[in-house]
């Protein structure tokens, strides 16, 4: 099985980092691995809407989205990590699901396969908010939801963390680092990933 890390924060040490770094850590204990890709440092221009790609299921923006569509379609476990911002997920991140549009419209308007296998991929999603609120996650959920249904990904795991805000936060919370370590030793132990 192929994994594709992406880390959606702005900051290279913030909470979500640490939390999909600690995941890693745990495939690599067990033998697997991850292509990992750090959406800052990638040029993903926002979506501006044209539809285009209802008509040609691409996108036609060049920029470091058209790696990213080939990633999304070719590994078989996608594990996003990003931060809550204003109840939703952070900019970085938000471009990258609002450019699979491209994706979306191959699969539901085009009726085209999104991937070489229809077979549904495990989507991970790791997060961390600031605020206490019951509902800081609902939406971001239900956001990340569709975008994994649109590269054919079910959402198998949530990690949630309500109450970290600062750089670094999270090392004050090494139950929710092993939960994520166990959690990438579990996939590459059941799933023999590679």
């Amino acid at each position: 099985m192929k994994v594709l890390a992406m880390y959606g924060s702005p900051r290279k040490e913030g909470n979500t980092t640490l939390l999909l770094q600690a995941l890693v850590k745990g495939l690599h204990a067990q033998g697997g691995s991850a292509t990992e890709i750090f959406l800052c440092d990638l040029q993903i221009l926002p979506c501006v809407a044209d539809h285009s790609c209802s008509q040609s299921g691409e996108c036609f923006l060049q920029d470091d989205m058209r790696m990213m569509y080939s990633h999304l379609v070719t590994h078989d476990c996608i594990v996003l990590a990003a931060p809550i911002f204003f109840y939703g997920v952070n900019a970085q991140t938000k471009a990258l699901i609002d450019r699979s549009q491209a994706l979306w419209a191959r699969k539901y308007v085009l009726k085209l396969p999104v991937g070489a296998s229809e077979i549904k991929k495990k989507g991970i999603f790791i997060s961390v908010g600031a605020t206490k609120g019951a509902k800081l996650f609902d939406g971001t959920l239900l956001t990340v939801k569709y975008f994994f249904d649109t590269i054919n990904a079910e959402l198998s795991h949530a990690l949630l963390h309500r109450s970290i805000d600062g750089a670094g936060e999270i090392l004050k919370h090494p139950d929710a680092l092993q939960e994520a370590y166990d959690l990438g030793r579990s996939l590459a132990a059941s799933e023999g990933i590679v």
